[in-house]
């Protein structure tokens, strides 16, 4: 597993030893394949830089640094897992991006409003680092909140992307320009419509699928 393009081309990135999980608790750590995660940047490329970035049940972290490697602003990895966790953590660095991403452990099952105070700050971050305040965001607040570009990438067949991206637009966490990816197995059949979003374009490689969603009607096609 690798980053594709942008700053840090060609660095490898540390995975997990096995993909699934046999022990009770244990949750399937399953990195997004190289080719499908190259396929679905040529889509998005053009909105990834300086995108705030919001990368959900992240796994090895891989579609959050790849944004970051292609000069989004900043990224915010959430995982429930201790071993996601520190994968992240480690991608994070061994890619030098320490200075714009946060990598924070929760149950996204269990709500979202941790995520608050990083929406609200979001796009007081320059591309070159994230300026530290009190509160547990990542600067000032700006009249502007909100991410731009989501990647939510949960256990497959089990309907939790549709279920996450609908809070998220409950909570008021997205920018009026945002674009939301779900990711989810081929097979599954995802809503035209969540909320105040709606499908703009859907692709397939293999055994993986990406659902795009858009506050605007116009569809994301590839340039």
């Amino acid at each position: 597993m690798r980053i594709i393009s942008g700053t840090a081309r060609g660095r490898r990135l540390l995975s997990p030893a096995k993909h699934t999980g046999n022990l009770p608790g244990q949750i399937l750590i399953r990195p997004t394949a190289d080719r499908a995660r190259e396929a679905l940047f040529n889509i998005i490329g053009p909105l990834v830089e300086d995108a705030a970035v919001l990368d959900l049940f992240a796994g090895t972290g891989a579609l959050g640094l790849e944004a970051l490697s292609r000069q989004a602003r900043l990224a915010v990895f959430v995982d429930q897992q201790h071993q996601a966790v520190e994968l992240i953590q480690r991608n994070v660095a061994l890619c030098g991006f320490s200075t714009r991403a946060r990598v924070i452990r929760r149950d996204l099952t269990k709500g979202l409003s941790f995520l608050v105070p990083y929406a609200l700050t979001v796009n007081s971050c320059s591309r070159g680092h994230c300026k530290e305040s009190s509160s547990a965001g990542l600067g000032e607040v700006r009249p502007d909140p909100g991410f731009s570009l989501v990647f939510i990438d949960p256990p497959y067949g089990k309907g939790l992307g549709i279920l996450v991206l609908a809070a998220l637009i409950t909570a008021g966490l997205l920018a009026p320009q945002a674009l939301a990816v779900v990711e989810d197995a081929a097979r599954e059949t995802l809503p035209d419509a969540v909320g105040t979003m709606r499908l703009a374009d859907q692709r397939r490689y293999g055994d993986t699928g990406f659902w795009l969603y858009r506050f605007c009607s116009p569809a994301v096609t590839a340039g």
